[in-house]
């Protein structure tokens, strides 16, 4: 179990056990100060006592684990998961503030992706503390891809889109206007961005290409297909390259680019060890510059 609350919790062994010893102590401590406050009122029937305790016990439990998370050092941590329970329950909407677009205001970034989604995991983690960037909202265009675990485990909304609507309807244009997207970054998105999207989003749409551009571009060319090309055309170099989205399959300007070697007796899975290596350590930092530009 602790092993699992480490992964979903995404911290170390002894954050698992202040997280769970804030947790214990701030039940007890609601328990008390409930009663204590229940002890003051002269409320009649058993069954109005019963319900006016747990509306307040309610009430009081996020501010009891919040004040005892402050001696525990876990207060960030709780503060996020407060958001995320209020936000499942409908309590917190992640559109306040909708409309709000003077200088300043919080970034909203859509992840689109089709796969397992670490490179969304990684973007998740990276502004997980800024509070100036939000991850509003994750796309797919695959049922059962991990990238819907992380968006559940995350509180994050995700949107499953179906293929007819993405590039012959609206392309979700007006969901992503409704939800105030500032900027779309395709992490593994395996579907070609459709021009109406494009032109509703200019500028505002970043890809990674998992290969130093323009080589090793195009239709077909990704994932394993491009590494195997690398290897095959005997280069002495592979890498990644970030960059703005066209209307042409890898094609727009080219944002970041970031190489490795490749070595003799490589294989797909070797090299794209090393690239994903890569992505995960430049397509964050890379995003949050665009974002910073985006204010200027």
């Amino acid at each position: 179990m602790f092993n699992r609350l480490q992964q979903k919790w995404k911290v170390n062994g002894l954050q698992v056990a202040l997280i769970l010893s804030t947790f214990a102590i701030g039940g007890s401590l609601t328990g008390y100060v409930g009663r204590k406050l229940m002890n003051l009122f002269d409320i009649g029937p058993e069954w109005l006592w019963i319900v006016v305790y747990i509306l307040l016990v309610t009430l009081l439990w996020p501010l009891a684990v919040l004040v005892v998370s402050i001696p525990f050092g876990q207060f960030r941590f709780f503060i996020r998961y407060l958001k995320k329970m209020g936000r499942r329950m409908g309590i917190i909407s992640r559109e306040s503030g909708v409309g709000s677009r003077e200088l300043g205001a919080v970034k909203r970034i859509a992840i689109f992706a089709s796969g397992a989604g670490s490179n969304a995991q990684k973007i998740i983690d990276h502004f997980r503390e800024k509070s100036q960037v939000e991850i509003a909202l994750i796309v797919c265009n695959k049922p059962g891809a991990g990238v819907l675990e992380i968006a559940e485990k995350e509180g994050i909304p995700a949107l499953l889109i179906e293929k007819e609507r993405f590039f012959r309807g609206d392309a979700y244009i007006q969901v992503l206007k409704e939800k105030n997207i500032d900027l779309i970054v395709l992490a593994g998105f395996l579907w070609k961005i459709p021009v109406a999207l494009i032109r509703a989003y200019p500028g505002k749409i970043v890809n990674i290409h998992p290969a130093l551009l323009p080589k090793y571009g195009g239709k077909g060319m990704y994932g394993q297909f491009v590494h195997a090309a690398v290897i095959a055309a005997g280069e002495k170099e592979s890498g990644i390259t970030i960059h703005y989205v066209d209307e042409h399959y890898d094609h727009g300007d080219v944002i970041f680019q970031a190489s490795c070697p490749v070595e003799v007796g490589d294989t797909v899975a070797v090299l794209a060890k090393r690239i994903h290596e890569l992505e995960h350590k430049y397509f964050p930092v890379v995003v949050e510059e665009l974002i910073m530009r985006m204010d200027k």
